[in-house]
């Protein structure tokens, strides 16, 4: 093996359940936690002020260089700071580590990240805030941010906001390019997520560790209200949580010249990414998404391997949309588990650092399990950036390889004109019922027009969200004038 090739040599992921919120871990100081403890796994407390490089994805706190305190902490003054704004995908953050090791420019990279929204819920519920360190004037010596803007104001105008209801109108989408009906979707959906919460029972730092059943996953209650048809609550990831990861790279040269097991090393083999953004409005394929189609097929030629080799698989699982996407773009037969965590309903999901998460879980599964080869995948935005990163026990043959897909994303991306306050008849390419409480309160639907383009429009009208609620409504025509779309005639 090569003195510059990457190897992940410590990693280590952190959880409290501990509603005292004034003795609970902020922030900070979890990912600091969460280093400490990666560098004991590695078995060498001096790769933490040894550090040349620390990586943080921006998280829901207020700190403007979290880097430098962590470096500060360990002693490492000589460490560049990057924080990697939302937008940027988390796979972006290990494939810099692994660049900067295979490129000589970095001998030790370290990447953490971490929330503490449990904590922040317990003390709004005590009528109070969380202490933080404040941290305002610092900037990181790099600042990675996204290329584009990830929604449209004909979207907004629509009632579209929240994730939730993007993710549900992509799943109608392919839904009905899968020729599943609603119902025979929802079944799908609750099976899948039951699998997952069996898998966070096993997961020692899964956040829930009860199984649910399909059915209560897919019927709404009070307690697992609708947010957007057909998605649950619990089809949602779940962000109120205390969870943190930190995971240490270095070079093959370094881990040799410290001593570090090399039967505990987890070797990076093929990643892919595509940055390519579009509005999910614009996507001429509703419900497909090449950027995975491509980077998948790429990856596991580059690691010569298969999507059904692999027992050890962590799809992305923000919404069942992301999971369901990567199935049907992969190709993968749905035998076998999906996830090693549980997935980010059950296994947890930290805003922006679930992928730290899962490479920990991933990489001691592999140290248990040294001839599999595992796969964790990475989404950002609406399933606007596709990140797939091959992992192993064992070297690729030759070294760790990355590919940058963006260009063949957009290449073979079918991008419509987005366009607003259409009249006129058009059709329905996907759709959702968005709930406020309990109740319905607005349809809303992305429209094929006959010329190629596509409007986004909304009705609250009783008739319309019912039949939504109870058919297929994807390609069906409706009547649209101000953004407000009624059944034809």
């Amino acid at each position: 093996m090569e003195d510059n090739a990457p190897v992940l040599v410590g990693v280590a992921a952190f959880q409290q359940h501990n509603p005292d919120f004034n003795a609970a871990l902020e922030p900070v100081a979890i990912m600091e936690k969460a280093l400490r403890d990666a560098a004991a796994d590695a078995g060498s407390d001096s790769l933490l002020s040894r550090a040349s490089e620390i990586l943080v994805p921006k998280g829901i706190w207020g700190y403007s260089d979290p880097g430098r305190l962590l470096a500060d902490a360990f002693g490492a003054s000589q460490a560049r700071t990057v924080l990697a704004e939302i937008g940027v995908s988390q796979q972006t953050l290990l494939t810099r580590a692994c660049q900067l090791v295979a490129e000589g420019e970095a001998e030790v990279v370290l990447v953490a990240g971490a929330e503490a929204k449990y904590r922040a819920q317990c003390a709004a519920k005590a009528g109070t805030e969380a202490a933080e360190t404040v941290q305002q004037d610092a900037e990181p010596d790099l600042k990675l941010l996204p290329e584009d803007e990830l929604w449209s104001q004909v979207e907004s105008a629509a009632g579209l906001g929240m994730p939730v209801g993007y993710y549900a109108i992509m799943d109608s989408a392919l839904r009905f390019k899968q020729g599943l009906t609603p119902e025979q979707h929802r079944r799908q959906m609750g099976q899948m997520y039951q699998r997952f919460s069996e898998i966070a029972a096993d997961n020692p730092q899964a956040w829930v560790r009860e199984p649910v059943a399909a059915a209560t996953i897919s019927e709404p209650t009070a307690a697992n209200r609708m947010l957007a048809f057909p998605y649950t609550k619990l089809h949602n990831s779940q962000w109120n949580v205390d969870q943190g990861a930190g995971l240490i790279f270095c070079s093959a040269a370094v881990a040799r010249e410290l001593g570090l097991d090399p039967g505990r090393w987890i070797h990076p083999r093929a990643f892919a990414e595509s940055n390519f953004m579009s509005v999910v409005s614009s996507r001429g394929d509703l419900g497909g998404c090449p950027g995975f189609r491509v980077a998948g097929a790429t990856a596991m030629q580059r690691a010569g391997v298969s999507f059904e080799d692999l027992k050890l698989r962590e799809l992305y699982s923000c919404f069942p949309m992301a999971v369901r996407s990567q199935m049907h773009e992969f190709g993968m037969s749905g035998d076998g588990d999906l996830s090693v965590t549980g997935g980010m309903t059950f296994g947890g999901g930290p805003l922006n650092n679930f992928v730290l998460q899962a490479t920990v879980r991933m990489a001691q599964l592999l140290r248990e399990q040294p001839g599999e080869t595992g796969l964790v995948t990475t989404v950002s935005g609406f399933l606007t950036k596709q990140g797939v990163a091959l992992w192993s026990a064992q070297p690729n043959p030759d070294g760790w390889v990355f590919d940058d897909v963006t260009e063949q994303v957009r290449q073979v991306s079918d991008i419509r004109e987005l366009v607003a306050d259409f009249e006129g008849d058009a059709v329905v390419a996907g759709y959702t019922v968005m709930f406020q409480g309990a109740e319905p309160w607005r349809a809303v639907a992305v429209f094929d027009l006959a010329d190629g383009r596509r409007t986004a429009a909304y009705s609250e009208q009783p008739s319309v969200i019912e039949a939504m609620l109870d058919r297929e409504c994807c390609g069906e025509a409706f009547t649209l004038s101000g953004g407000v779309f009624r059944p034809p005639g």
